[in-house]
């Protein structure tokens, strides 16, 4: 019997898609031979992954799973909607979610973490998946929150099913304050947070890089104004842009004349303690992908009549 080594069973992974251990298993019926063994896959039906691997997939789910003072949420993606109502595209996505809150909140810790009622990987279970289906799917990113004293709390916006949806939220209150009334105003924040997308929690959040940019801006706006009125109308230009973009800033959307920070304040006599918000994650499916131009229809079809 030819040995099959590790490295083999990469390569061949690489070029087909398909699960590690189907791989191994396809070595081992032909004797290590790497293109024989592509053909076995292909024969079974186990190298489809390799083929949609290409294909944009900027559909899928978001998936928020919470427990209390720990929660994750994933982005799943897939190539149509379609799929994303799938029963089990959204079993795989619910469970990666679960999963997450044993794993260290990373990508690859997620992927290499062994998938309920099997042997295999999340990753491996995706790429069967991805050969049971015949559509691309990708596991794109993950997140996991915790805090030591107080609530994480999550919102799901256009729900199809419990924690699963388009838009996912999480946010980590931190108290000592009652669990039931932090839960509430958790929830609200989450909410607020799925409306208004803020880039950060507070000033110090903001990529230099960006208030750089936004400096620049107020300043080409402004040209020819002496330094000292310039610097002024920066300071005030950025204060103004925080207030739109950091959470802590922003008009809270359920009673526009409170900030976020105005209500925590408030929160705390109600809560019976200080609150504070460490931080919090907001992930809207497919953000940031370029999705492909789809064909068009009636051109196809007359080309087809030609």
């Amino acid at each position: 019997m030819a040995n099959i080594t590790a490295a083999l069973v990469k390569e061949l992974r690489e070029k087909t898609g398909a699960g590690m251990m189907d791989c191994k298993g396809a070595l081992n019926e032909t004797n290590g031979d790497l293109e024989a063994a592509v053909d076995w896959l292909r024969k079974k039906g186990l190298a489809k992954a390799a083929k949609k691997a290409g294909r944009v997939a900027a559909e899928g789910l978001v998936a928020v799973e919470s427990a209390g003072r720990h929660a994750a949420i994933v982005e799943v993606n897939s190539e149509t909607d379609f799929v994303a109502r799938n029963d089990g595209f959204q079993s795989f996505a619910r469970e990666a979610a679960k999963l997450t809150l044993n794993t260290d909140g990373t990508l690859e810790g997620l992927e290499a973490a062994t998938f309920p009622g099997s042997s295999a990987t999340v990753k491996d279970t995706l790429s069967n998946l991805i050969a049971t289906i015949g559509e691309n799917m990708t596991l794109r990113r993950v997140a996991k929150l915790e805090v030591a004293k107080g609530v994480i709390a999550s919102y799901v916006h256009g729900q199809i099913s419990e924690g699963l949806g388009k838009i996912g939220v999480l946010v980590a209150l931190e108290s000592e304050g009652d669990v039931e009334v932090l839960s509430t105003l958790g929830r609200q924040i989450a909410m607020h947070i799925a409306a208004t997308n803020p880039a950060a929690l507070d000033a110090s959040g903001i990529d230099p890089a960006v208030v750089e940019r936004e400096s620049n801006i107020l300043r080409e706006k402004n040209a020819g104004k002496p330094d000292h009125v310039m610097a002024k109308i920066v300071e005030s230009g950025l204060k103004s842009y925080y207030k739109e973009v950091t959470l802590l800033e922003q008009p809270f959307v359920h009673d526009g004349s409170k900030t976020i920070s105005q209500v925590l304040k408030e929160a705390a006599g109600k809560a019976g303690g200080e609150v504070a918000i460490k931080s919090f994650v907001r992930y809207a499916l497919g953000e940031g992908i370029e999705k492909e131009e789809g064909p068009d229809f009636a051109a196809e079809v007359a080309s087809m009549s030609r």
